[in-house]
């Protein structure tokens, strides 16, 4: 067939919808509506593709043969134009920087409900290493590194957290075509942290006397408002970041409700929590200390977050046991002979000592913001309001008498 002509062309693109081949895979596209195209048609691996050049009269019938013959070239060259054109679409990813903020956005925020755990281990344990490095620049040695610098500050679930974090990571950027490798899958857990055991700690009446008589002999390095923080741990069992991230705007304390909403729920769902009378009584006092702040736990420091740190109560347990981490010369052991325990610990113990008050299981899950399983989840749609107050002050009064 012969080939096109300028003329020609010109004609053909006030003609009706219709393919017009120049030859040697190059069409001329008149469309119903819009300007008309310059197409190439091209074979690879075995498929039939289509690859727009641009659009007439802007793009000529001698620049669209031009611009063919080059992209013809790159396609004997191994090249697929159209995967070329979709590079380009993307924005330029060269550092383990920019992979991760690649990664959290078009990842993390859209799969998971809280995308600020990876991001800020990411910030604190990952980048000051390597987040200058260019993607295919990581080897195992820079990940052995990594996991070295967390398990030496004494750190063994962060480590762990961040081994995992770095396999995602780097799996982000094989999909991507950025790296050829997964210079993290070589390690396991016995290289981190270790294989972690669930945790079971739950404090006895007498280990919450010894414990919170230690915090308050110690309460000028431990701080007053650690101090009421562990308090409401133990009488409303919530998750650390629920407590130590609110805003005052949540609480009622007139009415005695804490109303958790959902963005801040670890299952979704909003909650109006029953505060016991310590409970707002120590809110009242933590008020007072606030000095004004929109938190009940203000940042102590400069710092881009607003409120309490996700360490920072962790860590001031953890010195009073003689444990601090990244120090070579550890602070005295406070607590003695008592076994460590957590933020999350409290939480656990409030279920214990609910247990034994008689609180029924549903109401005490239900305390803990955890949604009822199997059949009983389904159909139980009651939010138990009245007996959860109930327990929380039963919880609470044997509390008083330990603190």
């Amino acid at each position: 067939m012969a080939k096109l002509s300028a003329t020609q062309v010109a004609s053909l693109a006030k003609r009706e919808p219709k393919k017009h081949t120049d030859g040697a895979g190059l069409y001329f596209c008149v469309r119903k509506t819009g300007n008309p195209y310059w197409m190439l048609r091209y074979s690879q691996s075995g498929k039939r593709r289509e690859a727009t050049l641009g659009g007439y009269p802007a793009l000529s019938l001698a620049e669209a043969r031009l611009q063919a013959e080059v992209m013809k070239k790159d396609i004997r060259g191994g090249l697929d134009p159209l995967i070329e054109k979709q590079k380009q679409v993307f924005p330029e990813i060269l550092t383990v920087r920019q992979l991760f903020n690649d990664w959290h956005d078009t990842d993390l925020c859209r799969r998971l409900q809280h995308p600020s755990i990876p991001k800020r281990i990411y910030t604190k344990e990952i980048d000051p290493v390597i987040g200058t490095y260019p993607i295919r620049d990581v080897t195992p040695r820079e990940i052995r590194r990594i996991i070295q610098r967390v398990v030496e500050s004494g750190r063994p679930t962060i480590a762990n957290d961040t081994l995992m974090y770095l396999k995602q990571l780097f799996r982000h950027g094989m999909k991507l075509d950025l790296c050829q490798n997964n210079p993290a899958s070589p390690f396991t857990a016995t290289d981190a942290g270790g294989l972690e055991s669930s945790r079971d700690r739950m404090l006895t009446p007498e280990e919450i006397r010894h414990a919170f008589q230690v915090l308050r002999d110690n309460i000028s390095s431990f701080g007053r408002d650690n101090y009421l923080a562990c308090c409401l741990f133990l009488v409303l069992g919530v998750r650390k970041s629920e407590l130590c991230e609110a805003p005052w705007e949540e609480f009622d304390l007139e009415a005695a409700i804490w109303g958790l909403p959902a963005h801040r729920s670890k299952t979704g769902t909003a909650i109006s929590i029953p505060l016991p009378s310590q409970a707002v009584e120590w809110l009242t006092t933590l008020k007072g200390f606030a000095c004004g702040s929109a938190h009940v736990f203000p940042a102590r420091r400069a710092s881009k977050r607003p409120h309490m740190g996700p360490d920072t109560l962790n860590r001031a347990i953890s010195k009073l046991f003689g444990r601090e981490a990244g120090r070579k010369k550890q602070p005295p052991n406070k607590m003695g002979h008592l076994e460590h325990f957590t933020v999350h610990d409290l939480r656990r113990t409030f279920r214990s000592l609910a247990a034994a008050e008689g609180v029924p299981s549903h109401v005490a899950e239900r305390c803990l913001n955890h949604k009822l399983k199997g059949v009983e989840g389904i159909y139980d749609r009651h939010d138990y309001f009245e007996e959860r107050r109930l327990a929380h002050q039963k919880v609470a009064d044997i509390v008083s008498d330990l603190v």
